[in-house]
């Protein structure tokens, strides 16, 4: 931990979000292992990952926005107010003009821009879509480290890092299975799986890098990245994990999921 602590910010945001693209790729794998995946696990597991960036998003981002804004002339609710609905209609400019498609979801209900994109095509780029702010969660956070605010800690950085590499590794599972059932080869699915992710390490460097160069933007920044985190919850994974009838389930998962990333946010940071 001393040696990651002496690295520049930067690359801490590029190892830390590299960590959750390999556990994206970890649950990716399970393709090779299944051509089909219990869809009660999955509705649980989507529902974790909700309650993960739920947390994440007050204990890792808006509490110490708060914090950090304390003596902002109009009051420390300011910045988080406006970054946090910021980053939601950042997420919903982005929904409206990507294409891409839901889980299960028939072609023609696909959103954003039309297009002949394939359903494959879609699958991947809705689980990319989900990917940004996470990334870009994970690079503010490390960027606010070098700054030494007491509501900023590594260990912080790190257990948030940690929590959403855990709700990614169902979200690599949910795009490589129905590109399995799509017909595309188990080392397609994969590749295309793991590939939805690597949008994070380079949303983390960028998150990282704006925060440093300007650091009155960075309770701004936290806001925001938490802003576009509940909007992907509310907008993609709540629904999503409620549509199938396991609604009891997945609402567990998802207050598990809570729970977990509190204890880690709050234990290490």
């Amino acid at each position: 931990m001393e040696a990651f602590a002496e690295l520049h910010p930067v690359l801490q945001a590029l190892i830390a979000t590299c960590f959750t693209w390999f556990l994206t790729a970890l649950g990716a794998s399970g393709v090779f292992f299944t051509t089909r995946v219990n869809r009660k696990l999955l509705d649980v597991m989507l529902g974790f990952a909700a309650g993960v960036m739920i947390a994440a998003s007050y204990w890792s981002l808006l509490a110490p926005a708060l914090e950090m804004a304390a003596e902002h002339s109009i009051g420390a609710w300011f910045p988080a107010a406006v970054g946090f609905l910021l980053g939601a209609a950042a997420l919903r400019l982005v929904d409206r003009v990507l294409p891409h498609l839901h889980l299960e979801a028939p072609i023609e209900s696909a959103e954003g821009v039309k297009s002949n994109w394939s359903r494959s095509v879609l699958l991947i780029l809705a689980i990319t879509l989900h990917n940004i702010p996470e990334g870009l969660a994970v690079g503010v956070a490390f960027g606010a480290v070098a700054f030494g605010l007491p509501s900023a800690t590594l260990a912080g950085a790190v257990a948030l890092a940690i929590g959403i590499g855990l709700q990614n590794f169902p979200e690599g599972l949910a795009v490589s299975m129905p590109l399995r059932r799509e017909g595309l080869s188990r080392l397609r699915c994969f590749w295309y799986g793991q590939l939805s992710a690597a949008v994070e390490p380079v949303a983390g460097v960028i998150g990282a890098a704006a925060v440093l160069i300007a650091q009155p933007l960075l309770p701004y920044a936290l806001a925001f990245a938490a802003g576009a985190m509940i909007f992907v919850v509310v907008e993609e994974l709540v629904p999503e994990s409620q549509a199938s009838g396991n609604g009891d389930l997945a609402t567990m998962g998802l207050m598990v999921g809570f729970t977990v990333m509190m204890i880690l946010d709050v234990a290490l940071g």
